[in-house]
């Protein structure tokens, strides 16, 4: 009898993540089925519950679950402790594990695909929620200089800066008439908040406005979908170098898939059926 695993979020419609699990599933022959599970605020404990089920490997957990799903489980990785989010779940003899492999993810990506190595860089944080803070942490101990958090509610932005308790870090309420005051000089801009991903509600919409973004920076997009999201054509087109959302999405991906099966995930095969998924060549 087959395994199963999946995603969880609200939605799920938009994610190439079954795609390019499913890929690598069979790639090595492992009897799993990778699914789709969309799953309201309503439905999220039950959800969880049913990954204690021995056919069950675990889950990824997308938005916007990745902080409320931490209390249902029965412990975490020491990095999904300090991130305070889960984006990976392990069901290890009905006992549920959650880990963060958010942090690692971006860090690759950021290195491998973007060729930037954050380190002594000036960098601006958008948004404060579960994949907002994975960056942070990855940033902060990838030795940036300085880091602003903006977030449209404030004392989000302000809780993560005092979790972290580190002097580099400052959180701003994003304000766009004093956006390009809050992004001047920065060397990286990482879009961590939902805005311009397919099927959502700010689709079209920008997460700053275009006119505040440095000339020259790298624009990072953790939306995945679509692969040229608003925020990165507005972004090029000022002169910014860019980084989409899809890599990071396959290489944290690839983290868990490890994590389900014990054996190394083939990154290859899974960033190529990505980009087909896409409709792009990668």
């Amino acid at each position: 009898m087959g395994k199963r695993v999946g995603l969880i979020g609200d939605p799920v419609v938009h994610s190439v993540s079954p795609v390019f699990q499913q890929a690598a599933f069979d790639a090595l022959a492992i009897a799993a089925r990778y699914e789709a599970w969309h799953t309201p605020a309503a439905a999220l404990a039950e959800r969880v519950a049913g990954l204690r089920a021995p056919d069950v490997l675990g889950a990824n957990v997308t938005v916007p679950h990745k902080q409320a799903v931490v209390p249902l489980l029965d412990r975490l990785h020491p990095g999904a402790a300090r991130a305070g989010a889960v984006n990976t779940i392990v069901n290890e003899d009905g006992r549920l594990i959650g880990y963060n492999t958010d942090i690692a993810g971006f860090l690759d990506a950021l290195r491998l695909e973007g060729g930037v190595d954050p380190g002594g860089a000036w960098a601006v944080v958008i948004g404060a929620g579960g994949a907002a803070r994975a960056v942070v942490i990855a940033l902060v101990d990838a030795g940036v200089a300085r880091l602003r958090v903006l977030n449209r509610t404030l004392a989000r932005a302000r809780a993560l800066a005092v979790e972290l308790a580190d002097g580099r870090v400052e959180a701003a309420a994003l304000e766009p008439e004093r956006a390009a005051t809050l992004l001047a000089g920065a060397d990286l801009v990482v879009n961590c908040t939902t805005v311009g991903m397919r099927h959502s509600a700010e689709e079209h919409a920008l997460p700053v406005p275009v006119e505040a973004l440095p000339v020259g920076a790298m624009a990072v997009d953790l939306v995945a979908n679509p692969l040229v999201t608003p925020f990165l054509a507005a972004a090029a087109a000022r002169g910014c170098r860019t980084l989409g959302g899809l890599p990071m999405l396959v290489r944290q991906g690839a983290a868990a898939f490890t994590l389900w099966t014990g054996v190394p995930a083939p990154v290859p095969v899974m960033m190529a059926a990505a980009y087909r998924a896409m409709g792009a060549v990668g």
